[in-house]
């Protein structure tokens, strides 16, 4: 995981302990004192909702025990490993795409950043610019050329 995958995962835990989780059980509070739970709608919600954070919180707690953060740069900074921003040019159709390569729990595709288990990661793993990669996926290989590899993000 990288390091800032760390301090997103962190920062939920941190918010979900010190801000929603009491919230809701204010709340919950609330909804207990109105009389009859069986049929209070609101109390079942709470009770729900504090569940379901709860176990967020238990996740996020064994995840964090044994995650490793990588905050070192490969000793090859030319080739693509861990934490790794690229840029790949497909051969077909000449558009550009730009991954960075994380751990599975920091997965956000809008940001272009991809799980280094991906078949579209593990295709990139050790090569470097200027290497034709093959990516087998469901509908069909398609063949990428990598345009640049960097450990700093794209400007």
């Amino acid at each position: 995981m990288t390091p800032q995958g760390r301090d997103k995962l962190m920062t939920e835990l941190r918010y979900l302990c010190d801000d929603l989780r009491p919230e809701v059980t204010k709340a919950l509070g609330e909804a207990a004192a109105e009389g009859d739970r069986s049929e209070n709608a609101e109390y079942i919600y709470r009770k729900k909702q504090i569940r379901e954070i709860d176990r967020r919180i238990r996740y996020l707690v064994k995840r964090l025990e044994v995650v490793k953060c990588v905050d070192q740069r490969p000793a090859d900074q030319s080739k693509v490993f861990f934490g790794a921003w690229v840029e790949l040019q497909d051969l077909d159709t000449g558009s550009t795409a730009r991954y960075r390569l994380v751990g599975a729990d920091e997965i956000d595709l809008d940001a272009g950043w991809i799980s280094v288990d991906s078949p579209v990661a593990r295709a990139l793993l050790k090569k470097q610019e200027g290497d034709d990669v093959v990516v087998e996926r469901p509908k069909g290989e398609v063949i990428y050329e990598i345009s640049r590899v960097q450990y700093d993000p794209f400007e």
